[in-house]
Order: structure tokens, then sequence, then C-alpha cells
């Protein structure tokens, strides 16, 4: 074993402790990252059991009944799972958590699994967002936390979510991941996460977790009646992006890079324009003069009038995202 003021193994002259130790306990952290996602991974891939079936079918039902006018039948089923679960059958975790214990061998990660015992929903706004991390509000409590980010993908300020969390291992206060699915809700429904707040505070009786547990459809189904359909985006950015994807699709042009670059771009930038063409302009001018499809035969004033819209405000949003994408390049 290699002592911390030895020379590094590596050649390079120095003590291992100002060399490859710091490299050595990042791979270590990795390794019991992994190891949590594995463990987390395969209990998604072996429960409920066929003896648990029944009664997951008939809470998904329940759910359905509440729910099948909003939301597709896969997100009800994956909402209905975690419930199913962390809040009406906690014993199937507890057994699972148990069962794996006994086999795992690294003590760091068998610490990580003691506090495992109990999942917890979590509905909140984001505050702040940083590489690894976003820092999250929990409506219900004002509880702050810094949630694992699970992607690349921007996720703006503002924006409210829905997980079940766990802490992530790291053994810094506050620091979770979610346990399954980490779902964003577009801006357009603030209100809905407003109005169940105020429906919190105007009981005195059961604690957050306590109110989300009995609340769980209520809270679905105002999101439901509110327009909520399952998507990350708003309708205003959706109507962007499918404007874009429609001429697109009428010049036989392929789209899929422009639009998961706009799609990036009003998700993190949230652009307030008037008009959703005026931005699905300028995405189509940024598009052809960065080479991300096939280039039509048009000019800048014939885009402006293909989309009904003056070349100044087509300009605006094609030069907002030159100025994203180039960010977005010198970040890599």
């Amino acid at each position: 074993m290699v002592g911390r003021n030895d020379p590094c193994p590596c050649g390079s002259g120095k003590k291992y402790k100002k060399c490859c130790e710091s490299n050595e306990a990042i791979s270590i952290k990795d390794v019991q990252s992994e190891e949590l996602e594995r463990i987390l991974q395969t209990f998604y891939d072996e429960y409920p059991e066929r003896k648990d079936m029944q009664e997951f079918a008939e809470l998904v039902k329940h759910w359905s009944d509440n729910l099948k006018e909003y939301l597709e039948h896969e997100m009800i089923e994956a909402i209905a799972l975690d419930e199913f679960f962390f809040h009406q059958k906690p014993e199937i975790w507890a057994s699972y958590l148990e069962k794996q214990q006994k086999k795992v061998l690294r003590p760091s990660t068998l610490k990580a699994l003691e506090q495992w015992n109990s999942p917890r929903v979590f509905v909140g706004e984001v505050v702040e967002v940083e590489e690894q991390y976003l820092t999250a509000k929990n409506i219900l409590t004002n509880e702050i936390i810094q949630l694992r980010r699970e992607s690349e993908k921007p996720v703006p300020v503002g924006m409210h979510l829905f997980c079940f969390i766990l802490e992530d291992g790291t053994f810094k206060e506050n620091h979770y991941l979610a346990v399954s699915s980490l779902i964003f809700f577009p801006t357009d429904h603030k209100n809905v996460f407003d109005n169940f707040v105020k429906r919190f505070e105007t009981q005195n009786e059961l604690t957050a977790q306590e109110f989300l547990k009995e609340n769980g459809t209520t809270f679905w189904s105002l999101l439901g009646e509110n327009g909520y359909e399952g998507g990350e985006y708003t309708h205003f950015e959706a109507g962007v992006l499918q404007v874009a994807m429609d001429f697109l699709e009428k010049n036989n042009r392929t789209y899929k890079e422009l639009i998961e670059i706009v799609e990036d771009y009003l998700f993190e930038q949230q652009p307030k324009a008037r008009k959703e063409v005026a931005i699905a302009a300028g995405a189509i001018r940024f598009g052809q003069e960065n080479g991300l499809f096939e280039p039509l035969e048009i000019t800048v004033k014939e885009i402006a009038e293909s989309f009904s819209v003056s070349t100044s405000s087509l300009n605006k949003y094609y030069n907002d995202l030159n100025v994203y994408y180039e960010g977005t390049k010198s970040s890599k």
C-alpha cells in the first residue's frame, strides 16, 4: 500500500498525497455512486413481485380513474409505482434494503444504505442550478435541498419538480438524489403549486409528508385541470417547436439537431416573445446559417414572410440563439 508521503507510483516525482491520491478518491466515489445506482435500478427491475401485482393493479386503477383524462397511462403507472412502494407498501422497500445490506461489502456503501430507510416525496421549486446539483425549496415546508442533476439538460430557475428522494451517498447535509422519476413542470402551472400550498396551510392536522400522501391524486388532478399533459414544455414553447418542425417538414429537411438546440434554449433562457412564430423564424435562420440542416434557397426576408413576422423580430431571436449556442459550446 502506498503511503501518503511516499513517492507517487505514476513517476511524477511528487508525493502521493500531492499527486494521484485525489484521483483515487474520485475513483472510489465513482464506484460507490455506481453501486448505489445499481442497487436502485435492481429494485425497479425485480419489484413488484408476483404476489404484489394484484394490489398494485388496484392502485393503478384508482389513480387512472382520477387522472386518465389528463395523463397517458404509462405516466400514471409510473407515478403510482412509487406511491405503491413508498406510501402504500413501504415494507417492500424495507425488505429489499435489508437484503442488500447483507450483500454489500464496501463500508461506505453500507453506510449510505443505512440512510435509505425512508424515501420521501418532495415537491419543490428550483432556486439555483449548478453543474452537478440544483438547489430546490420544498413548497410546503421551505426546506432547502441540493438535488443531484440527472442530466446536462438545462433547468430554469423557477421551475417546479416532483420526485421521491434519498440521501445521495456523499454524506453532505441536505444532499439528495431522485429515487426514480424526476418530473419537471412547465412554468405556466405555477398557480397550481401556489393553490396547493394554500390548501396545506388551511389545515393543521397533517404534516407535509402526510398531506402529500393523502392528496396525491388531488395534486395531479389540479395540474391536469390546468392543462398539464405530462410534458416539460409550456404551451408557448411547444408551439414554437411545432411551428419550426412543420416548416422544415414542409421543405423536406431533417430537424433533429436544430430542435434539440432550440429546446434547450427555450427551456433554459425562457425568452419572452409575443408570438411563437417570431422565435420559430429566428430558429430557421439560425439553423440555416449554422449548417444544422441542408440549406434552403431562401433569403432572410423570405423566411420572415413565411412566418408573417418582421425581419427585426426574426433577427432578434436569431441573434439570441447564436449567443446561447456559442455559450454552450464554450462551456463544454
